[in-house]
């Protein structure tokens, strides 16, 4: 160690100060990009999105559309998955039944299994007939109609995602569509009665959801939670639970998750579904004896008895959702690459196996990269949730999917999951207090103090709701700027 009469001392000590400013520099650096690499990663992927439609393409005439369709379809893939499957794997989390790096990895593999295994491989050009297509069958307007489309719903979904608002992303794409056939051909293009029935679903999916998440926590509570033995009561009706679930979930996975693999009618489907579910009922009676040995006469203990139904239940959700929801992403690419390469744009189009690996990698990628902020709004944030809690949650929206499949009514798996949220929710906040006569009189507190005691945080509430509102006529309003910008461009106006 140098002494004050060293002659290097005076160096070294400035030599120490710099490196501690190098080191704290270092520090700061590390600090500041770390919320830059999440952004970074996804530019890479749909970097190399636009490499591999490049290579695939080719030289082909119209090659560089596709390569362009390619990237915006990979950043519509991110924004689903940090948005969309945040409502599958919310509950579980929110509930502790598994930990976020656990959901996100579920989440993950189920995602891109439901889309490569059982993703549709029909799609409408035009979202479902949303557009009729000979109203922009000229294959350049179409062109660019569809890029429109894809880009506005993938820019709104990471809006939302950036405000802590879960959308329908099926409802974003709508939007998009509607919006460029509207600019591309006029208001008579677009079939108003299917819109129509888009817009009923804003208010029946959320309604379902929660009415039928608040009625399964009614049997919870009358049947296992306020019985004076609630141990022996779960020994009796948690298996009967589960095997509910069980057949709930084969009958919604033979419909919608595997449609793909076998077609089934409803009546088959919930055939199966009881075939499945009376079985699983009497297997899981020793199971759930077993577990409930030793278990304190409270409700702490019986959240265990949920745990693991609760996270199969959110891996088969994502499953059903890749399955699904990788139409959203991908849909029009698909169209794009159907008009290049055949100079049309026709009514249905087969969707590529690569544009099909686009779409599930991509939801995968932006599920790991993004969701998390997604999944603790939904998981903890809305309300606060437990394992029963959240199981009722996590059926009701596999029961939801199944009745409007059967009434034949358009609805979102994203307002169906949020609505029995909110259902759980305000059902325990009606309860404490009409039916258990808690003291909860808050009228002597200010108005944001009695706001924050509520069960349902009011604000996140109103968040989402605005944003359900707005979300096809903002989609639809930037699809059509981006479409007359495009089509400025490239000469056709």
């Amino acid at each position: 160690m140098p002494t004050p009469n060293d002659p290097n001392a005076k160096a070294i000590k400035t030599l120490d100060k710099d490196l501690n400013r190098i080191s704290l520099l270092e520090q700061a650096t590390v600090f500041t990009s770390r919320p830059l690499v999440g952004p970074g990663i996804a530019l890479v992927f749909m970097v190399l999105t636009g490499l591999a439609a490049a290579t695939i393409m080719g030289a082909s005439p119209g090659s560089w559309v596709v390569i362009i369709g390619a990237v915006v379809g990979a950043y519509m893939a991110l924004n689903i998955g940090a948005n969309d499957v945040a409502n599958n794997m919310g509950p579980a989390v929110g509930a502790k039944a598994v930990t976020l790096g656990g959901a996100l990895i579920i989440a993950a593999v189920c995602e891109t299994a439901g889309a490569l295994l059982a993703g549709g491989d029909v799609v409408s050009t035009v979202s479902r007939g949303i557009v009729a297509p000979e109203s922009v069958a000229e294959p350049a307007v179409f062109l660019w109609a569809m890029m429109a489309a894809l880009l506005s719903g993938a820019l709104w979904i990471n809006l939302a995602t950036w405000l802590g608002a879960p959308v329908s992303t099926t409802h974003s794409i709508v939007g998009g569509v509607m919006g460029a056939g509207i600019a591309a051909a006029g208001f008579g293009a677009v079939n108003w009665p299917v819109m129509g029935t888009i817009a009923a679903s804003w208010v029946i999916s959320p309604v379902m959801g929660g009415v039928i998440a608040a009625i399964f926590l009614a049997i919870i509570n009358h049947r296992i939670i306020y019985r004076e033995d609630k141990i022996a009561a779960a020994r009796t009706w948690v298996p009967v639970l589960i095997g509910v679930m069980g057949g709930v979930f084969v009958t919604y996975m033979a419909m919608k998750g595997l449609k793909k693999l076998v077609h089934l009618s409803l009546g088959e489907a919930v055939l199966v579904g009881i075939a499945v579910a009376v079985p699983l009922t009497l297997l899981m009676r020793p199971v759930i004896r077993r577990q409930s040995r030793g278990l304190e006469n409270r409700v702490k203990s019986l959240k265990g008895l949920f745990a693991i139904p609760l996270v199969f239940s959110a891996a088969l959700l994502s499953f059903a959702h890749g399955a699904n929801d990788v139409a959203n992403a991908v849909g029009p690419l698909a169209a794009i690459v159907h008009a290049v390469q055949d100079h049309a744009a026709g009514d249905r189009v087969q969707i590529p196996y690569w544009v099909m690996i686009v779409g599930a990698f991509g939801l995968s990628v932006g599920l790991m990269l993004f969701g998390p902020k997604l999944i603790n709004i939904v998981g903890s944030e809305i309300t606060r949730l437990n394992a029963m809690r959240a199981w009722c949650v996590a059926l009701s929206a596999a029961v939801v999917v199944i009745i409007a499949s059967w009434l034949g009514l358009p609805v979102s798996s994203t307002h169906i999951a949020i609505g029995g949220i909110f259902g759980v929710g305000f059902y325990r906040e009606w309860y404490h207090e009409k039916i258990l006569k808690e003291n909860r009189d808050l009228s002597t507190l200010p108005v944001e103090e009695r706001t924050r005691r509520k069960v349902v945080r009011r604000s996140h509430m109103l968040t989402i709701l605005a944003a359900w509102v707005v979300t096809v006529p903002a989609t639809a309003a930037l699809s059509a700027g981006l479409f007359w910008a495009a089509t400025l461009l490239a000469g056709l106006r």
